[in-house]
């Protein structure tokens, strides 16, 4: 019998941490979701029967105070997955300002080191053998013009990801990431609809021909928290439909 797990899911009011966070609450865990927008986080809640939680992963003392709710009520947090990011500010080499540059690292790159790092404290303490997920992209290996600046930091993500996975394999906690390509969100739908030349450029890169579901990362996402992937730590698992291959 599955026992049950204590999950948080940063940005989990949308999209991709949405689909994370229901498909662990479906596999019996549960789950919190963390997001900085308090009403779109408590809507998203209610809607997935899981909890939520007003968090901002840039602000240390906004990831200390929610954890220790979080700890505080359910116990300690065993699955964290560090979904929350932004992929909003883009520009080419020679024309993005530095000031942009600096919000997408602070956001992808610093606030899922303070998840990884406050949430693996409090493991260690509690002598939790836990782990920890990245929601990564395989942007941070196959470059896309204007989008570098969000593409260096999923890199940096994926330094993270190694960084924390061999300090922490000694108190049995693993750290894995997930590296989808481009995912068909509710938002990337309505930007890029079916048959639109936008969508048929990006097929056109994936060998499978097709973009990655939401369920496709949730259920990567699920399976390197788990028990069959015991002996998986360090990895970032491209789930891109083959186009890193091209």
């Amino acid at each position: 019998m599955k026992r049950t797990r204590t999950v948080l899911v940063t940005g989990g009011a949308g999209g991709i941490g949405r689909g994370v966070a229901a498909a662990f609450a479906a596999a019996g865990d549960t789950v919190v979701i963390a997001d900085r927008d308090a009403e779109r986080v408590t809507a998203t809640a209610e809607d997935l029967g899981v909890h939520d939680l007003a968090l901002d992963i840039t602000d240390e003392r906004s990831v200390a105070r929610g954890l220790d709710a979080v700890q505080d009520r359910f116990g300690p947090v065993e699955v964290l997955v560090n979904n929350a990011g932004l992929l909003t500010l883009h520009g080419a080499l020679l024309e993005l300002p530095g000031a942009d540059l600096d919000t997408i690292l602070r956001t992808n790159v610093v606030g899922t080191f303070l998840m990884t790092q406050h949430t693996a404290r409090r493991m260690v303490d509690a002598g939790v053998a836990g782990a920890v997920v990245n929601i990564s992209s395989i942007g941070g290996r196959q470059p896309t013009p204007g989008m570098g600046g969000y593409e260096s930091s999923k890199a940096a993500v994926d330094a993270l990801t190694r960084w924390a996975a061999i300090e922490l394999a000694g108190h049995g906690i693993r750290v894995n990431a997930v590296a989808p390509g481009p995912v068909l969100t509710e938002m990337l739908a309505a930007g890029m609809p079916e048959g639109s030349p936008q969508r048929r450029a990006w097929e056109d890169r994936i060998p499978l021909k097709r973009l990655a579901a939401v369920d496709h990362v949730a259920a990567a996402a699920v399976f390197l928290a788990g028990d069959t992937a015991a002996h998986i730590t360090g990895t970032s698992l491209p789930v891109d439909g083959g186009q890193l291959l091209t």
